[in-house]
């Protein structure tokens, strides 16, 4: 996936998902594949959201944890197809160990393949993504974070109601021998769509406040650090990592993953530090700037024990000069997700 297309440019592909449809190739994305008899099930003893909450037919965001420290391994998109089938989508860097911890602990008669390779994934992101694929007959109706299989000129393809951007918006899952006769056909509805790269990606998900795994989540970034409680299932009796997580939550995280909004022209990035003053309070996890908003917006670790409210002042080392910031609530932007 390019940083940006030519003849487009971070910002004109960021305002054309925000304005139109924007086009992304995020084939890049892992998948992976449980089969057999209690597949769900053996999924929700290893993952932390509850696949119990969701039927089949629909997915769900969910972490695989490190089970002795309750660090993120990875964030997942789970697809419930039937108690005996589940298909997932981790990120591409960490696929491989994903399918290594699942294998490891699987009783007999559940399969586990990494089909990283068989499948393409395309995302159309955007208020006109239901009009494109509306023209080229695929499903639009069903809800958030549900999908439908179909047929597009003799592909069959996923169309999933997901995506990254806080855009209403479709991601598509096609076999990769066909994901090219499908990207020229999201091109040929006459809707105006831009192909978009990774920079635009970066920007409509910070805007949003989604975290990006190895940024704002890693082995060293719990999910109640990360404020990702939401999807743990913490009722349920088994999850790699509950023990600690549970503790972790009881006693209070000593970090927390917080907005800032700049109010000069200062644009942060990760690992830039955070101020009160004279004292360090945080770090950056990621920073850009919003072409949105028109101001640096960035998501950061804060320390607890400074008692930072919505609407304190920090302070961010911006290349050795103090750029003011407003602690803030993401998303930094209205979402028109649902």
């Amino acid at each position: 996936m390019p940083i940006e297309y030519a003849g487009g440019g971070v910002i004109r592909e960021h305002t054309a998902t925000r304005e139109s449809v924007g086009i992304f190739d995020v084939s890049h994305l892992g998948k992976a594949r449980l089969t057999g008899s209690g597949a769900a099930a053996y999924v929700n003893a290893c993952l932390t959201n509850d696949l119990d909450r969701i039927k089949p037919g629909k997915a769900q965001y969910t972490l695989c944890c490190d089970d002795a420290t309750g660090g993120v391994v990875d964030d997942i998109i789970a697809y419930l197809h039937s108690d005996d089938h589940v298909f997932l989508i981790p990120n591409a860097a960490n696929t491989t160990r994903v399918v290594e911890l699942l294998q490891a602990g699987a009783p007999e008669g559940i399969t586990i393949t990494n089909e990283h390779r068989d499948y393409a994934v395309l995302a159309i992101q955007g208020p006109k993504s239901a009009e494109l694929l509306t023209l080229l007959g695929l499903p639009v109706d069903h809800e958030y974070m549900s999908f439908e299989t179909a047929t597009l000129g003799g592909v069959e393809l996923t169309v999933c109601r997901t995506g990254y951007t806080g855009e209403h918006g479709y991601e598509l899952v096609v076999p990769s021998a066909d994901a090219l006769a499908v990207w020229d056909a999201l091109f040929s509805t006459g809707i105006e769509a831009r192909a978009c790269g990774l920079g635009a990606r970066d920007t409509l998900r910070t805007e949003m406040g989604y975290p990006l795994h190895g940024q704002d989540l890693s082995l060293d970034i719990t999910p109640v650090q990360a404020r990702s409680g939401w999807a743990v299932g913490w009722s349920k009796p088994a999850f790699w990592g509950r023990d600690v997580l549970l503790a972790e939550k009881a006693a209070g995280p000593r970090r927390s993953l917080r907005g800032l909004v700049a109010t000069d022209r200062g644009i942060p990035r990760a690992h830039m530090t955070v101020y009160r003053g004279d004292e360090v309070v945080g770090e950056i996890t990621s920073g850009t700037f919003s072409p949105t908003r028109k101001a640096g917006i960035a998501l950061a670790l804060l320390d607890t024990a400074a008692e930072l409210a919505e609407g304190d002042t920090v302070e961010v080392d911006v290349r050795g000069r103090r750029s003011a910031m407003t602690v803030t609530k993401p998303p930094f932007v209205s979402t028109s997700v649902k």
